[in-house]
């Protein structure tokens, strides 16, 4: 499969913008372009400690700062991704990355099946564990064991998707010859991707989960280095690493207020060599629809010859 190009849409805003459509624009504005994915982020609620996003030992990123305070407007991803469904029909539809063990499991499976048949197949899971401790604090769940509660939450997708009935077993869930369909359209139910810092368990997350991986920590910043870590951490586990997947950032080079897009697309030929599969970009786009669709455009046309 040739290099895909992936676009960030800013689904929050550091006050009321007193509507979306310019948000919903965008989307129609990617489909129209060629874009191959667009993804959204996820948070579902606040706490005021934003100082721990810059934090790597919590989840978060070394410098890293917040884009909103606490009193931040951010849009639940699957319920936007589900309205952009509705308005496009080609570009694939993914979260990078939705907190996914903050939503019952059965709950997710459902709602991720629905999207992905009501899309044509065109959803794509990106999944971490985040960094803030809060979010989980106001659900009810632990902190402290969200990789794990990450797994169980994944393993009852999977199999909901994949089996009917459906068992589950572990000491704090279990049900046997449980239905839920209808099944993703995509075989195997919906790709699921992984984010994370290349450690031990988010190797084995990403092996056991299909080999798809987001870059975060000093693998986003230096995606190259952190293809080639990815593929030796696998292998040290004892996971094979052929048909890894890479979603890696593409620095965008600016000239004033505008990408500078020759500058921007000379890293992807290396990047390719390295592994790199996907391409996420943040942009800042016209506001009109017909001229962020002209806009990216180019920047598509651009990385299509860039990664040829």
């Amino acid at each position: 499969m040739p290099p895909r190009i992936t676009i960030s849409l800013t689904n929050f805003a550091a006050h009321d913008p007193g509507g979306w459509d310019h948000l919903l624009d965008r989307a129609r504005a990617a489909d129209d372009a060629g874009v191959d994915r667009l993804v959204v982020s996820d948070h579902v609620v606040y706490g005021e400690n934003l100082e721990a996003y810059g934090r790597p030992e919590l989840g978060g990123t070394a410098g890293g700062r917040q884009p909103t305070g606490p009193d931040g407007h951010w849009l639940e991803p699957l319920t936007l991704l589900s309205v952009i469904a509705g308005l496009t029909s080609r570009v694939r539809l993914g979260t990078a990355v939705l907190l996914a063990a903050l939503r019952r499991p059965v709950v997710l499976a459902k709602t991720a099946a629905t999207l992905d048949v009501l899309s044509r197949g065109r959803l794509d899971l990106g999944v971490g564990v985040g960094w803030q401790r809060e979010e989980y604090d106001a659900a009810g769940l632990s902190f402290d064991d969200r990789g794990r509660l990450l797994d169980r939450t994944l393993d009852v997708c999977v199999a909901l998707w994949q089996h009917s009935p459906a068992s589950f077993h572990t000491p704090e869930l279990h049900f046997d010859a449980i239905h839920s369909r209808p099944a993703p359209l995509q075989p195997g139910g919906v790709p699921i991707w992984v984010s994370g810092t290349v450690n031990r368990r988010v190797v084995d997350r990403v092996a056991r989960f299909g080999l798809r991986w987001i870059t975060w920590g000093d693998a986003m910043v230096d995606p190259v280095a952190g293809v080639t870590a990815m593929r030796a951490a696998l292998t040290e586990r004892g996971h094979d690493p052929r048909g890894l997947q890479v979603l890696g950032t593409l620095p965008v080079v600016v000239d004033g207020d505008r990408p500078d897009v020759p500058a921007t697309m000379a890293s992807v030929p290396a990047m390719v060599d390295a592994g790199i599969t996907d391409f996420r970009v943040h942009l800042s786009l016209p506001r009109a629809r017909a001229e962020a669709t002209d806009a990216l455009g180019a920047i598509v046309d651009a990385f299509r010859a860039a990664a040829a």
